[in-house]
């Protein structure tokens, strides 16, 4: 008896974790653009779930991004058929770029699409095929950004329904179960593009580290973000707490003058601490709806909150009132800050998206600027 590939017994242990907590009828989607990574995972889902009496969808999404788009798409399908899924599906998405590049507007419009699958096919998992090199390159990408610990603490193993089996599998892993197996990859030539950030990383500066500092690189990124994950996620959960303990109703006056003035004792400056009343109470003439978008919140329950709670909780509101994630960068949130710490009258803080934000009657609010 021949001895099982190491690599595929790998990939199959990996997905058989995630099935195991099912029961016999469940649903897998599994998302496959063909590759080596998401090939290996349809073909290990396809094996276990076969054990254990899941029902397998595999989804390719063309996102019309490059010629022959239409053709690899259908390529993937008819692979995914072959290894013995028990329906496939394609679909083709309009990537719409305005606000954000073409990699995130692509990876939302993919998910929106897998969402929408597994609504209708009631699946219990979209398994994604993301690897652990796929997570050093995200760490390092969020380092070399100073995106801060939500962006180092890489990719979720796990979110709502979706899963990553293979973020401690290597893409080298993958490859070799697909050896195995004789499936022919597709070889994707964005892969091999320099002109995107992480296929830069993945080609020069990754390699460089592995020479210059030892093998080994690419699994202690991976590690940081797991270490950083339950940090991240923790602080999250306070700050969706916080959120809701400082909204309040748009139209509530919150006495914003009586602070003003209780600065300005402090201050010595009366005056100026008039000014910013003034300001606080006259509204937005710059041209912006009087409509409030997203939540408005309480500066007094802000005030009191630590550094790290507040800023989070600023940046959710800003996102929950339409800012654009993708250009919601730190220097926005700082600037949200300083109209709860640093309060000298600012009239408003514009932000990516079309949104104001301004403080006004002792509350922030968000409402629409005129693009």
């Amino acid at each position: 008896m021949s001895r099982l590939d190491p690599a595929l017994a790998a990939t199959r242990v990996a997905v058989r974790r995630v099935l195991a907590e099912g029961d016999p009828g469940d649903v897998a989607v599994v998302a496959c653009s063909g590759g080596a990574d998401s090939s290996a995972l349809v073909a290990a889902t396809v094996f276990e779930a076969a054990k254990v009496g899941v029902r397998v969808v595999g989804v390719t999404v063309d996102h019309g991004l490059q010629p022959g788009s239409a053709a690899q798409a259908a390529a993937t399908v008819e692979l995914m058929a072959e290894l013995g899924v028990d329906e496939t599906l394609t679909a083709t998405v309009k990537v719409d770029a305005r606000g954000m590049g073409p990699e995130a507007a692509a990876r939302e419009a993919r998910y929106r699409v897998l969402e929408e699958v597994a609504d209708r096919v009631a699946a219990r998992w979209v398994l994604l095929g993301h690897t652990l090199d796929d997570q050093a390159e995200t760490v390092l990408l969020g380092l070399a950004r100073g995106s801060g610990g939500r962006s180092v603490a890489g990719m979720r193993r796990r979110f709502d329904r979706f899963v990553r089996p293979f973020l401690d599998l290597t893409r080298a892993q993958t490859e070799a179960a697909c050896a195995a197996l004789a499936v022919v990859a597709w070889q994707d030539p964005h892969n091999d593009d320099p002109g995107f950030a992480r296929v830069r990383v993945r080609r020069r500066v990754l390699p460089v580290l592995e020479r210059e500092l030892g093998p080994g690189v690419a699994a202690s990124l991976a590690r940081t973000a797991d270490l950083l994950r339950p940090d991240m996620e923790l602080l999250d959960a306070l700050a969706e707490q916080a959120l809701a303990a400082a909204t309040v109703d748009a139209d509530t006056d919150l006495g914003a003058e009586a602070d003003a003035d209780a600065s300005a004792g402090a201050s010595g400056d009366l005056a100026s601490a008039h000014a910013r009343a003034h300001a606080e109470h006259a509204g937005d003439p710059s041209g912006s709806s009087t409509a409030g978008l997203g939540p408005a919140l309480a500066v007094g329950v802000l005030e009191d909150l630590p550094e790290a709670l507040r800023t989070r909780v600023l940046r959710a509101a800003a996102l929950a009132a339409g800012a654009l994630a993708d250009e919601l960068f730190h220097e926005h949130v700082l600037e949200l800050d300083r109209l709860v710490t640093d309060w000298r009258g600012q009239r408003w803080i514009d932000l990516p998206g079309h949104v104001r934000a301004l403080r006004s009657q002792g509350r922030i609010r968000f409402a629409a600027a005129r693009p």
